[in-house]
Protein backbone atom coordinates (compact mmCIF):
# COMPACT_ATOMS: atom_id res chain seq x y z
CA UNK A 1 0.00 0.00 0.00
CA UNK A 2 1.01 3.36 -1.10
CA UNK A 3 2.46 5.55 1.64
CA UNK A 4 0.11 8.75 2.26
CA UNK A 5 2.09 12.10 0.67
CA UNK A 6 2.34 14.79 3.58
CA UNK A 7 2.65 18.31 2.31
CA UNK A 8 2.82 21.54 5.12
CA UNK A 9 2.08 24.73 4.21
CA UNK A 10 3.46 28.17 5.77
CA UNK A 11 -0.29 30.02 6.71
CA UNK A 12 2.02 33.01 6.28
CA UNK A 13 4.25 32.97 3.48
CA UNK A 14 3.23 30.21 1.54
CA UNK A 15 6.49 28.00 1.56
CA UNK A 16 5.73 24.01 1.52
CA UNK A 17 7.78 21.73 3.40
CA UNK A 18 7.59 17.46 3.25
CA UNK A 19 7.57 17.23 6.93
CA UNK A 20 6.28 19.49 9.88
CA UNK A 21 8.95 22.41 11.19
CA UNK A 22 8.65 24.12 13.99
CA UNK A 23 9.89 27.63 12.48
CA UNK A 24 9.38 28.48 8.88
CA UNK A 25 12.65 28.58 7.20
CA UNK A 26 11.11 31.09 4.48
CA UNK A 27 9.66 33.90 6.78
CA UNK A 28 11.18 32.89 10.06
CA UNK A 29 7.23 32.74 11.27
CA UNK A 30 6.85 30.30 14.62
CA UNK A 31 4.37 27.37 14.55
CA UNK A 32 2.55 28.42 11.27
CA UNK A 33 3.21 25.62 9.29
CA UNK A 34 -0.30 23.15 8.83
CA UNK A 35 -0.69 20.06 7.42
CA UNK A 36 -2.52 19.90 4.16
CA UNK A 37 -5.59 17.66 3.41
CA UNK A 38 -5.44 15.23 0.68
CA UNK A 39 -8.03 17.34 -1.28
CA UNK A 40 -5.36 20.20 -1.30
CA UNK A 41 -2.53 18.48 -2.34
CA UNK A 42 -4.45 16.64 -5.00
CA UNK A 43 -5.18 20.43 -6.22
CA UNK A 44 -1.84 21.62 -5.85
CA UNK A 45 -0.42 18.70 -8.08
CA UNK A 46 -3.04 19.73 -10.19
CA UNK A 47 -2.03 22.90 -10.71
CA UNK A 48 1.30 21.94 -11.02
CA UNK A 49 0.43 19.40 -13.76
CA UNK A 50 -1.44 22.57 -15.75
CA UNK A 51 1.67 25.04 -15.64
CA UNK A 52 4.09 22.51 -16.99
CA UNK A 53 1.98 22.08 -20.19
CA UNK A 54 1.97 25.71 -20.47
CA UNK A 55 4.90 26.63 -22.57
CA UNK A 56 6.47 29.79 -23.77
CA UNK A 57 9.24 31.11 -26.40
CA UNK A 58 12.05 33.74 -25.40
CA UNK A 59 12.02 36.77 -27.17
CA UNK A 60 14.43 39.29 -27.92
CA UNK A 61 13.29 42.59 -25.97
CA UNK A 62 13.90 44.37 -29.13
CA UNK A 63 10.75 42.85 -30.80
CA UNK A 64 8.88 43.44 -27.98
CA UNK A 65 6.07 46.28 -28.23
CA UNK A 66 5.38 48.11 -25.32
CA UNK A 67 1.95 48.01 -23.27
CA UNK A 68 0.11 51.26 -23.79
CA UNK A 69 -0.92 51.96 -20.18
CA UNK A 70 -4.02 53.48 -19.95
CA UNK A 71 -4.93 55.84 -16.53
CA UNK A 72 -8.21 57.21 -15.66
CA UNK A 73 -8.53 59.80 -12.55
CA UNK A 74 -10.11 58.82 -9.61
CA UNK A 75 -11.25 62.57 -8.82
CA UNK A 76 -9.22 62.56 -5.81
CA UNK A 77 -6.55 64.20 -6.46
CA UNK A 78 -3.96 63.08 -3.11
CA UNK A 79 -4.86 59.02 -4.54
CA UNK A 80 -4.07 60.14 -8.02
CA UNK A 81 -0.66 61.06 -6.80
CA UNK A 82 0.20 58.28 -4.85
CA UNK A 83 -0.86 56.06 -8.17
CA UNK A 84 1.18 58.25 -9.86
CA UNK A 85 -1.29 59.91 -12.14
CA UNK A 86 -4.35 58.01 -11.83
CA UNK A 87 -5.75 54.15 -11.79
CA UNK A 88 -4.61 52.08 -14.66
CA UNK A 89 -7.13 50.04 -16.34
CA UNK A 90 -6.48 46.50 -15.89
CA UNK A 91 -4.11 46.83 -12.63
CA UNK A 92 -4.73 44.63 -9.13
CA UNK A 93 -4.62 47.89 -6.38
CA UNK A 94 -4.14 46.24 -2.34
CA UNK A 95 -4.96 48.31 0.18
CA UNK A 96 -4.18 47.97 3.79
CA UNK A 97 -4.77 49.82 7.32
CA UNK A 98 -5.70 49.61 10.77
CA UNK A 99 -9.28 49.05 11.57
CA UNK A 100 -11.57 52.25 11.68
CA UNK A 101 -8.63 54.27 9.57
CA UNK A 102 -11.17 54.99 6.93
CA UNK A 103 -10.10 52.05 4.03
CA UNK A 104 -13.90 51.40 3.39
CA UNK A 105 -14.86 55.12 3.33
CA UNK A 106 -11.99 56.02 0.97
CA UNK A 107 -12.98 53.65 -1.64
CA UNK A 108 -17.08 53.74 -1.45
CA UNK A 109 -16.34 57.88 -1.27
CA UNK A 110 -14.40 57.46 -5.00
CA UNK A 111 -16.85 54.78 -6.31
CA UNK A 112 -19.31 57.47 -5.75
CA UNK A 113 -17.30 59.90 -7.87
CA UNK A 114 -16.17 57.34 -10.97
CA UNK A 115 -19.94 56.56 -10.85
CA UNK A 116 -21.11 60.15 -11.33
CA UNK A 117 -18.86 60.38 -14.24
CA UNK A 118 -20.09 57.61 -16.08
CA UNK A 119 -18.05 55.02 -14.83
CA UNK A 120 -20.09 51.58 -14.34
CA UNK A 121 -18.59 50.37 -10.37
CA UNK A 122 -19.46 47.24 -8.75
CA UNK A 123 -18.70 47.34 -4.48
CA UNK A 124 -18.02 43.90 -3.17
CA UNK A 125 -18.55 43.29 0.68
CA UNK A 126 -18.15 40.11 2.39
CA UNK A 127 -18.93 42.01 5.98
CA UNK A 128 -21.96 44.47 5.64
CA UNK A 129 -24.80 44.22 3.98
CA UNK A 130 -25.87 46.00 0.80
CA UNK A 131 -28.46 48.23 3.15
CA UNK A 132 -25.51 49.01 5.87
CA UNK A 133 -23.25 49.93 2.97
CA UNK A 134 -26.02 52.22 2.07
CA UNK A 135 -26.30 54.35 5.30
CA UNK A 136 -22.43 55.15 4.44
CA UNK A 137 -22.89 56.06 1.34
CA UNK A 138 -25.68 58.61 2.16
CA UNK A 139 -23.50 60.06 4.66
CA UNK A 140 -20.64 60.22 1.86
CA UNK A 141 -22.95 61.12 -0.49
CA UNK A 142 -22.32 58.51 -3.06
CA UNK A 143 -25.14 57.38 -4.25
CA UNK A 144 -25.53 57.32 -8.00
CA UNK A 145 -27.22 55.16 -10.03
CA UNK A 146 -23.75 53.78 -12.06
CA UNK A 147 -22.68 52.51 -8.69
CA UNK A 148 -23.63 48.70 -7.98
CA UNK A 149 -23.96 46.65 -4.83
CA UNK A 150 -23.26 43.11 -3.89
CA UNK A 151 -23.12 41.42 -0.45
CA UNK A 152 -21.04 38.17 -1.30
CA UNK A 153 -18.79 35.91 0.21
CA UNK A 154 -17.80 33.37 -2.44
CA UNK A 155 -15.79 34.38 -5.72
CA UNK A 156 -17.59 32.23 -8.17
CA UNK A 157 -20.70 34.50 -7.67
CA UNK A 158 -18.41 37.76 -7.69
CA UNK A 159 -17.31 36.58 -11.25
CA UNK A 160 -20.63 35.72 -12.43
CA UNK A 161 -21.79 39.15 -12.14
CA UNK A 162 -18.55 40.30 -13.56
CA UNK A 163 -19.08 38.50 -16.56
CA UNK A 164 -22.74 39.30 -17.23
CA UNK A 165 -22.63 43.04 -16.97
CA UNK A 166 -19.57 45.08 -17.96
CA UNK A 167 -17.72 47.06 -15.33
CA UNK A 168 -14.89 49.43 -15.21
CA UNK A 169 -14.22 49.08 -11.35
CA UNK A 170 -13.80 46.64 -8.74
CA UNK A 171 -13.79 47.01 -4.93
CA UNK A 172 -13.47 43.89 -3.03
CA UNK A 173 -14.01 44.54 0.68
CA UNK A 174 -12.28 42.50 2.11
CA UNK A 175 -10.12 39.66 0.46
CA UNK A 176 -9.70 37.72 3.59
CA UNK A 177 -13.60 36.82 3.35
CA UNK A 178 -13.97 35.21 0.26
CA UNK A 179 -13.59 32.16 -0.45
CA UNK A 180 -13.67 29.85 -3.42
CA UNK A 181 -15.72 26.77 -3.21
CA UNK A 182 -13.04 24.17 -5.59
CA UNK A 183 -10.72 24.56 -2.64
CA UNK A 184 -11.08 22.88 0.65
CA UNK A 185 -10.00 25.13 3.03
CA UNK A 186 -11.40 27.86 5.01
CA UNK A 187 -11.36 31.46 3.84
CA UNK A 188 -8.08 33.63 5.02
CA UNK A 189 -5.69 30.74 4.30
CA UNK A 190 -2.67 30.78 1.71
CA UNK A 191 -4.14 28.50 -0.80
CA UNK A 192 -7.63 30.11 -0.48
CA UNK A 193 -6.10 33.88 -1.01
CA UNK A 194 -3.43 32.81 -3.69
CA UNK A 195 -6.18 31.13 -6.02
CA UNK A 196 -8.71 34.00 -5.20
CA UNK A 197 -5.81 36.46 -6.35
CA UNK A 198 -5.07 34.55 -9.15
CA UNK A 199 -8.36 34.65 -10.52
CA UNK A 200 -9.02 38.36 -9.57
CA UNK A 201 -5.44 39.37 -11.52
CA UNK A 202 -6.94 37.27 -14.61
CA UNK A 203 -10.15 39.49 -14.44
CA UNK A 204 -8.37 42.20 -14.24
CA UNK A 205 -5.77 41.76 -17.13
CA UNK A 206 -8.38 40.11 -19.53
CA UNK A 207 -11.13 42.41 -19.34
CA UNK A 208 -9.16 45.83 -18.70
CA UNK A 209 -10.81 46.29 -15.08
CA UNK A 210 -9.34 48.19 -12.35
CA UNK A 211 -9.89 45.97 -9.02
CA UNK A 212 -9.05 47.27 -5.74
CA UNK A 213 -8.72 44.76 -2.51
CA UNK A 214 -9.00 45.72 0.79
CA UNK A 215 -6.86 43.46 3.40
CA UNK A 216 -6.46 43.68 7.41
CA UNK A 217 -3.24 44.06 8.49
CA UNK A 218 -1.68 42.37 11.93
CA UNK A 219 -0.90 43.97 14.95
CA UNK A 220 3.03 44.33 13.51
CA UNK A 221 1.24 46.50 10.77
CA UNK A 222 1.29 44.31 7.82
CA UNK A 223 -1.33 42.89 5.62
CA UNK A 224 -2.96 40.22 7.37
CA UNK A 225 -2.90 36.89 5.83
CA UNK A 226 -0.01 35.41 3.43
CA UNK A 227 2.92 37.61 2.24
CA UNK A 228 1.98 36.26 -1.24
CA UNK A 229 -0.73 38.80 -1.51
CA UNK A 230 1.52 41.64 -1.67
CA UNK A 231 3.72 39.94 -4.27
CA UNK A 232 1.13 39.32 -7.14
CA UNK A 233 -0.85 42.32 -7.25
CA UNK A 234 0.88 45.49 -9.29
CA UNK A 235 0.22 48.31 -6.46
CA UNK A 236 0.29 48.06 -2.54
CA UNK A 237 -1.20 51.07 -0.60
CA UNK A 238 -1.12 51.57 3.24
CA UNK A 239 -2.62 53.86 5.66
CA UNK A 240 -1.14 55.19 8.10
CA UNK A 241 -2.00 57.98 10.85
CA UNK A 242 -3.19 58.12 14.26
CA UNK A 243 -6.82 57.04 14.61
CA UNK A 244 -7.23 60.14 17.47
CA UNK A 245 -6.56 62.57 14.64
CA UNK A 246 -8.29 63.86 11.77
CA UNK A 247 -5.56 63.19 9.76
CA UNK A 248 -4.25 60.35 7.35
CA UNK A 249 -1.10 59.42 5.01
CA UNK A 250 -1.41 57.35 2.18
CA UNK A 251 1.47 55.64 1.53
CA UNK A 252 2.28 53.71 -1.83
CA UNK A 253 4.95 50.05 -0.71
CA UNK A 254 4.72 49.15 -4.20
CA UNK A 255 3.81 50.20 -7.47
CA UNK A 256 4.74 48.74 -10.99
CA UNK A 257 3.23 51.57 -13.01
CA UNK A 258 4.61 54.23 -11.16
CA UNK A 259 7.31 55.77 -8.16
CA UNK A 260 6.43 54.59 -4.50
CA UNK A 261 8.07 58.44 -3.25
CA UNK A 262 4.65 60.03 -3.10
CA UNK A 263 2.31 59.97 -0.11
CA UNK A 264 -1.26 61.10 -0.34
CA UNK A 265 -2.64 63.58 2.75
CA UNK A 266 -6.35 62.73 3.41
CA UNK A 267 -8.76 64.77 6.15
CA UNK A 268 -11.27 62.84 7.98
CA UNK A 269 -14.75 64.64 8.35
CA UNK A 270 -18.34 63.89 8.71
CA UNK A 271 -18.75 63.21 5.03
CA UNK A 272 -16.03 61.01 5.05
CA UNK A 273 -12.09 61.09 3.69
CA UNK A 274 -11.83 64.15 1.88
CA UNK A 275 -8.02 65.69 -0.19
CA UNK A 276 -6.41 67.46 2.74
CA UNK A 277 -6.77 71.23 1.46
CA UNK A 278 -3.62 72.54 3.42
CA UNK A 279 -1.20 71.15 5.77
CA UNK A 280 0.96 73.88 6.69
CA UNK A 281 0.78 74.01 10.39
CA UNK A 282 -1.16 70.51 10.74
CA UNK A 283 1.72 68.66 12.15
CA UNK A 284 3.28 70.83 14.82
CA UNK A 285 2.17 74.04 17.30
CA UNK A 286 2.26 77.11 15.53
CA UNK A 287 2.07 79.27 18.68
CA UNK A 288 4.73 77.90 21.17
CA UNK A 289 7.18 75.19 21.41
CA UNK A 290 7.50 73.63 25.04
CA UNK A 291 10.82 72.06 26.29
CA UNK A 292 11.82 68.75 24.71
CA UNK A 293 10.01 69.66 21.40
CA UNK A 294 12.12 71.14 18.10
CA UNK A 295 10.80 71.02 14.53
CA UNK A 296 11.96 69.64 11.55
CA UNK A 297 11.40 69.43 8.11
CA UNK A 298 10.73 65.61 6.37
CA UNK A 299 10.05 65.02 2.41
CA UNK A 300 7.62 62.75 1.63
CA UNK A 301 7.90 62.24 -1.77
CA UNK A 302 7.91 65.54 -3.82
CA UNK A 303 6.06 67.18 -1.22
CA UNK A 304 7.97 69.39 2.10
CA UNK A 305 6.36 68.64 5.56
CA UNK A 306 7.44 70.52 9.01
CA UNK A 307 6.66 68.14 12.10
CA UNK A 308 7.27 68.92 15.47
CA UNK A 309 9.56 66.30 17.39
CA UNK A 310 8.62 65.56 20.96
CA UNK A 311 11.34 63.82 23.42
CA UNK A 312 10.92 63.22 27.54
CA UNK A 313 14.06 62.80 29.67
CA UNK A 314 13.39 61.47 33.06
CA UNK A 315 15.62 59.46 35.71
CA UNK A 316 15.61 55.98 35.34
CA UNK A 317 14.42 53.67 37.97
CA UNK A 318 16.11 50.35 37.42
CA UNK A 319 17.31 49.60 33.38
CA UNK A 320 17.26 52.96 31.63
CA UNK A 321 14.00 52.67 28.69
CA UNK A 322 14.31 53.57 24.96
CA UNK A 323 11.16 54.42 23.34
CA UNK A 324 9.87 55.88 20.54
CA UNK A 325 6.92 56.49 18.26
CA UNK A 326 7.03 56.91 14.25
CA UNK A 327 10.70 56.80 14.72
CA UNK A 328 13.17 54.10 14.34
CA UNK A 329 14.25 53.01 18.01
CA UNK A 330 17.52 51.41 17.30
CA UNK A 331 18.80 54.99 15.32
CA UNK A 332 17.57 56.51 18.90
CA UNK A 333 19.75 54.47 20.95
CA UNK A 334 22.47 55.09 18.28
CA UNK A 335 22.38 58.88 18.93
CA UNK A 336 22.55 58.69 22.41
CA UNK A 337 25.61 56.75 22.79
CA UNK A 338 27.04 59.74 20.27
CA UNK A 339 25.84 61.93 22.72
CA UNK A 340 27.21 60.06 25.72
CA UNK A 341 30.79 59.85 24.01
CA UNK A 342 30.90 63.14 22.24
CA UNK A 343 29.08 65.46 24.74
CA UNK A 344 30.07 63.21 28.09
CA UNK A 345 26.48 63.64 28.76
CA UNK A 346 24.93 60.57 31.26
CA UNK A 347 22.59 59.17 29.34
CA UNK A 348 22.91 55.94 31.04
CA UNK A 349 21.21 56.83 34.08
CA UNK A 350 17.91 58.13 32.46
CA UNK A 351 14.73 56.94 30.10
CA UNK A 352 14.13 58.59 26.70
CA UNK A 353 10.95 58.01 25.20
CA UNK A 354 10.24 60.03 21.75
CA UNK A 355 7.16 60.72 19.84
CA UNK A 356 6.80 62.31 16.37
CA UNK A 357 3.24 64.19 15.96
CA UNK A 358 0.61 63.93 13.76
CA UNK A 359 0.99 59.51 13.83
CA UNK A 360 3.78 60.13 11.00
CA UNK A 361 6.75 57.54 10.68
CA UNK A 362 9.80 59.05 9.89
CA UNK A 363 11.55 57.23 7.21
CA UNK A 364 14.85 59.45 6.63
CA UNK A 365 17.49 60.34 8.90
CA UNK A 366 17.54 64.23 8.50
CA UNK A 367 15.30 64.34 10.99
CA UNK A 368 18.70 63.27 13.14
CA UNK A 369 19.60 66.43 14.82
CA UNK A 370 15.76 67.57 15.63
CA UNK A 371 15.97 64.28 17.74
CA UNK A 372 18.63 65.54 19.36
CA UNK A 373 17.39 68.90 19.84
CA UNK A 374 14.15 67.69 21.30
CA UNK A 375 16.31 65.51 23.56
CA UNK A 376 18.48 68.12 25.10
CA UNK A 377 15.67 70.71 25.27
CA UNK A 378 14.21 67.87 27.62
CA UNK A 379 17.55 67.17 29.59
CA UNK A 380 18.29 70.60 29.80
CA UNK A 381 14.75 71.73 30.33
CA UNK A 382 15.19 74.66 28.33
CA UNK A 383 12.50 75.79 25.14
CA UNK A 384 13.06 76.23 21.37
CA UNK A 385 12.07 78.81 19.72
CA UNK A 386 8.34 78.04 17.62
CA UNK A 387 10.50 79.86 14.08
CA UNK A 388 13.40 77.42 14.43
CA UNK A 389 14.02 74.41 12.34
CA UNK A 390 16.53 71.77 12.63
CA UNK A 391 17.76 69.04 9.44
CA UNK A 392 20.71 67.03 9.22
CA UNK A 393 21.78 63.45 9.13
CA UNK A 394 24.23 62.44 11.58
CA UNK A 395 26.97 59.62 11.22
CA UNK A 396 28.65 57.72 13.59
CA UNK A 397 31.70 60.01 13.88
CA UNK A 398 28.95 62.82 15.20
CA UNK A 399 29.33 64.73 11.87
CA UNK A 400 26.43 66.02 10.27
CA UNK A 401 25.25 65.27 6.53
CA UNK A 402 24.22 67.32 4.01
CA UNK A 403 20.43 66.72 3.39
CA UNK A 404 18.74 66.41 0.32
CA UNK A 405 16.14 68.87 -1.46
CA UNK A 406 17.82 71.56 1.42
CA UNK A 407 16.45 74.75 -0.86
CA UNK A 408 12.69 73.13 -1.19
CA UNK A 409 12.78 72.49 2.27
CA UNK A 410 14.52 76.24 3.22
CA UNK A 411 11.14 77.64 0.42
CA UNK A 412 8.53 75.61 2.59
CA UNK A 413 10.05 77.39 6.07
CA UNK A 414 9.77 80.64 4.24
CA UNK A 415 6.39 80.08 3.17
CA UNK A 416 4.83 79.44 6.34
CA UNK A 417 6.83 81.92 8.15
CA UNK A 418 10.00 80.87 9.80
CA UNK A 419 13.30 82.72 10.18
CA UNK A 420 15.94 80.64 11.23
CA UNK A 421 17.19 77.13 10.58
CA UNK A 422 20.24 74.95 11.49
CA UNK A 423 21.42 73.31 9.01
CA UNK A 424 24.64 71.54 7.73
CA UNK A 425 25.83 73.47 5.12
CA UNK A 426 24.94 76.96 3.71
CA UNK A 427 22.38 77.19 1.14
CA UNK A 428 23.29 77.75 -2.56
CA UNK A 429 20.92 80.33 -3.60
CA UNK A 430 19.75 83.41 -1.78
CA UNK A 431 16.56 82.68 0.94
CA UNK A 432 15.35 84.77 3.84
CA UNK A 433 15.54 82.35 6.35
CA UNK A 434 19.25 82.57 8.56
CA UNK A 435 21.01 79.55 8.29
CA UNK A 436 22.92 78.69 11.29
CA UNK A 437 25.88 76.15 9.41
CA UNK A 438 26.23 72.94 12.27
CA UNK A 439 28.69 70.59 10.55
CA UNK A 440 29.25 68.35 13.70
CA UNK A 441 27.17 67.64 16.61
CA UNK A 442 28.82 69.99 19.14
CA UNK A 443 27.80 72.75 17.31
CA UNK A 444 23.90 71.94 17.69
CA UNK A 445 24.66 72.47 20.94
CA UNK A 446 26.79 75.55 20.70
CA UNK A 447 23.42 77.26 19.06
CA UNK A 448 21.31 76.15 22.08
Amino acid sequence: MAKKKSIFECQSCGFQSSRWIGKCTSCGGWDSMIELSGEQVKFLEETKKISKNISSKAQSIMDIKEDNVTRFSSYSSELDLVLGGGIVSGSLTLIGGSPGIGKSTLLLKIAGNLASNDKRVLYVSGEESNGQIKLRADRLNANERELYLLSEINLSSVINEVNNTRYDFLIIDSIQTLYNDDIPSAPGSVTQVRSITFELMRVAKSMGIAIFIIGHITKDGSIAGPRVLEHMVDVVLYFEGDSNSELRLLRGIKNRFGSTNEVGIFEMSRRGLNDAKSIAGRFFNKDKLLSGSALTVIMEGSRPIVIEIQALVTDAQGYPKRSSTGFDNNRLVMLLALLEKKLELPFSTVDVFINVSGGIKITEPSADIAIIASILSSYRDREISSKSVFMGEVSLTGEIIEVSGLMQRLKELETQGFTTAVVPNKPIEDTSIKCFVANEVSKVVEWM
